[in-house]
């Protein structure tokens, strides 16, 4: 136990500003969501359906990059910085071009909005707020390759300080932008459209400029981006991005599906569904970034040649993890109305969202085990079974139950969400018995 304990306290360290940094991401959404809240039920609703579609580009483009990560945690564990550098060079490469592939998905997703059978007056509030969202994917994966490269290298601080600063910068451009102040024209949904998309661009610049003048990264930069590019790097890369891709589609999927679920029952069910979720994802953060940094942890001690430490790192952010979670369901439990008006004014939307919270506060534990458990063995670079086991239980269990519960009972949003606590119960059981057993 204590040596689970010191790991753990050497995984916090690094998953500290990990987490800080994860957590200003989703403040981003979630302050987009409270502001856009005010407009209405339906612009809520239209940015909900907008920001699903968004999530699972991003998520397929955000698993291709993980292995810098890994591989670059590896590289500096062995002490070859250079290595680092070459890592960083074939991700940003990578970024770019699912920036693209992603970006054309969602322009030609856009003709098919008429047949998901969403509300109509929904449908209509999304244009041009969803071209803008399209156009973020780019900086958004761009910085997150920067990022990760340096934390990576044991310097997460100050991508954690930009991040920070571009949800300040976000906040301050919705006020304008969406509500028409210091004289601008008042956009409502497209202006935090605009924002968003402006905030995420000056975060790149700012991380770019950073990572390019420090002299920690000097001997671990890139000497070009476009030339010397190794096809065997890209494989590595696909090697265990491909799947980690796949493994974060299925669970984010399951997510978008139960939206366009709610999309049928009305605008109102949709309206609660991101209310929840912005709680629940905005909690989500903490494991998210300790399961991150376990990663590269994990991925370090293999370059060490220490797998001895696998158990105790991942046993110590587990423990953090149940503590966290176990904080963030009693607090769902007990004040997911409160929580709920935050967002919006509609007293139906607050009553459900609040039901929808106390089902958050029973799959918090299991979330957050199942996204450590993934990150250990990410670290392991095990990434083929656990894309079959979030296969199995999210698209398997957890959509065709909530589907039943939520479609075909009087459960209706209530039993969406419990599907996908079941799902989330069954990936986290299946995972943590997977790194087990590679590291007996």
């Amino acid at each position: 136990m204590n040596v689970v304990l010191k790991q753990a306290r050497v995984t916090l360290a690094l998953a500290l500003p990990i987490v800080v940094g994860q957590v200003s991401q989703m403040i981003m959404g979630v302050t987009d969501s409270v502001m856009i809240g005010r407009l209405g039920a339906v612009p809520l609703a239209g940015s909900a359906f907008a920001v699903g579609i968004f999530s699972v580009f991003y998520v397929v483009g955000l698993g291709l990059l993980l292995p810098v990560a890994v591989l670059a945690s590896r590289e500096h564990g062995a002490g070859d910085d250079r290595g680092c550098g070459r890592w960083l060079q074939h991700g940003a490469v990578m970024a770019v071009l699912a920036s693209l592939l992603g970006m054309g998905a969602m322009w030609v997703l856009s003709g098919w909005f008429d047949r998901m059978g969403q509300p109509v007056e929904v449908l209509a509030a999304i244009d041009p707020y969803y071209g803008l969202t399209t156009l973020s994917l780019l900086p958004v994966l761009v910085f997150q390759v920067f990022r990760q490269y340096a934390e990576a290298l044991g310097r997460p601080w100050v991508p954690m300080a930009i991040m920070l600063s571009g949800v300040a910068l976000n906040v301050v451009l919705n006020w304008i932008l969406i509500y028409g102040n210091l004289g601008a024209p008042a956009l409502g949904l497209e202006g935090a459209g605009w924002a968003t998309l402006a905030a995420r661009v000056a975060i790149v610049v700012a991380i770019l400029a950073w990572l390019r003048n420090a002299e920690t990264f000097r001997g671990a930069w890139p000497e070009a981006w476009l030339r010397r590019l190794q096809p065997v790097r890209f494989r590595e890369m696909l090697r265990i991005g491909v799947p980690a891709s796949v493994m974060l589609f299925f669970e984010v999927g399951a997510f978008v599906a139960a939206a366009l679920m709610m999309g049928w029952l009305g605008a109102e069910a949709l309206a609660a569904h991101q209310i929840a979720l912005s709680c629940a994802g905005f909690m989500f953060m903490f494991p998210l970034g300790l399961s991150m940094a376990t990663s590269m942890r994990v991925g370090k001690a293999v370059g060490e040649g220490r797998l001895d430490l696998a158990r105790p790192i991942a046993g110590g952010a587990l423990l953090m993890s149940c503590v966290m979670m176990s904080l963030s369901a009693v607090g769902f439990w007990l004040g997911g109305e409160w929580l709920a008006r935050g967002f919006v004014n509609d007293p139906a939307v607050v009553e459900l969202a609040a039901r929808l919270l106390v089902v958050a506060a029973i799959f918090q534990l299991f979330d957050g085990a199942q996204v450590i458990g993934s990150g250990a063995l990410r670290g392991l670079t095990d990434v083929r079974v656990p894309a079959v086991i979030t296969f199995v239980a999210y698209w398997i269990l957890a959509i065709p139950a909530g589907y039943g519960l939520g479609i075909h009972t009087s459960l209706g949003a209530v039993g969406i969400w419990a599907g996908l606590a079941a799902g989330l119960a069954v990936a986290a059981v299946l995972l943590a018995r997977r790194f087990l057993l590679l590291t007996r």
